[in-house]
């Protein structure tokens, strides 16, 4: 029996993630992360942990130092910046996410804030609660374009949302679009979202980054937080987009650098931005990002739909319970990593 940690917030004490685990023959402790967590109270709990399911931890070198019994960390999300990959390898600790799992809810939510921002919607709506009538006008998207920054899952389900709306869309990615994996892990239990004649990358035009700000009307990120990442969309990437153009990121905070949106906004160098994630969450009481007429921050709230959590609750079971017999299927760090003898069996399924 493994003692195991669940910090995701949707997932309770005898929801079917938690019979999973005790079915498999493990013990679990819930703690869900609603804010910050110091160092400390996350070193009291993973104490005897053997494996957790993680929301968005800072799983420090420091962290995973003072959790000896810890084997296995599965993030119920695709991104897993906040877990130190490098140190859980040097301490033999597997590392797992669920890539493509909220692919779906993420492009949604994304061509939503797309149209909420395009068209007013939130200050609209605010008008109208605080008894005004107002009659501001806004953009259609079709005949506009669209630059994704990233290719992954979620940014190639967006692809036939803008593309029905009438939209060309433009990518910056680092892979070339041949080299992309051909399709959404089958994990992410939606429909499979493949590369090659007839995919969303037939509908793309790849260019460089410059020419994608130059050239976009809506800017929306979907690449991952990595030291070649941090603050990309920073003075100079913002003073290349069109005076009309808007910015929406739905990937990290720290992508972006928020001190630079805020003078971009306010001294009318792009009109707007939607972000669902910032550098610190939850948003400062005295962030940059705030008052400012044109920014809209969302709660990181893209990826949550009830359909994908529903499917990351139950992947981020199975692929805990594997990763514990020593066979994760979507480990991230260096596949010798190993701290703990394991048979070499099949793949524990629901």
């Amino acid at each position: 029996m493994s003692l195991i940690l669940i910090t995701t917030d949707y997932l309770r004490p005898g929801d079917p993630v938690d019979v999973y685990l005790k079915e498999h023959g493990h013990e679990t402790v819930h703690a869900p992360l609603r804010g910050r967590r110091d160092r400390d109270e996350l070193v009291r709990l993973l104490d005897g942990v053997e494996g957790a399911l993680i929301a968005n931890e800072p799983m420090t070198a420091d962290v995973l130092a003072a959790a000896p019994a810890l084997k296995a960390v599965v993030r119920s999300g695709v991104g897993y910046d906040s877990v130190d990959v490098a140190a859980a390898s040097e301490l033999g600790i597997l590392v797992s996410n669920l890539p493509g799992i909220n692919a779906n809810a993420v492009a949604e939510f994304t061509v939503g804030a797309i149209l909420a921002a395009s068209r007013r919607l939130v200050e609209l709506a605010a008008g109208v609660a605080g008894g005004g009538w107002p009659r501001t006008d806004g953009h259609e998207l079709r005949g506009s374009t669209l630059g994704l920054i990233g290719f992954g899952a979620a940014a190639r389900a967006v692809v036939p949302l803008a593309r029905a709306f009438g939209m060309t869309v433009l990518c910056r990615t680092a892979l070339a679009p041949a080299v992309e994996p051909a399709v959404v892990p089958p994990a992410a239990g939606s429909p499979a979202v493949a590369s090659g004649p007839g995919s969303p990358a037939a509908d793309v035009e790849f260019v460089d980054l410059d020419t994608l700000l130059t050239r976009s009307d809506v800017v929306s990120v979907h690449t991952a937080l990595t030291p070649a990442t941090r603050h990309l969309i920073d003075a100079r990437a913002l003073s290349l987009m069109k005076s009309t153009a808007l910015l929406v990121n739905t990937a990290r905070g720290a992508i972006v650098d928020e001190n630079a949106l805020a003078a971009a906004v306010r001294d009318g160098v792009i009109a707007g931005a939607a972000l669902d994630v910032c550098e610190v969450e939850p948003l400062p009481a005295d962030s940059v990002l705030r008052g400012v007429q044109g920014i809209t921050v969302y709660s990181h709230m893209a990826g949550q739909t009830v359909e994908a959590r529903e499917a990351a609750g139950r992947e981020g079971a199975i692929e805990l319970v594997n990763a514990l017999a020593g066979r994760p299927a979507y480990r991230v760090n260096d596949p010798s990593v190993h701290r703990f003898r394991v048979a070499l069996d099949a793949r524990v399924t629901p």
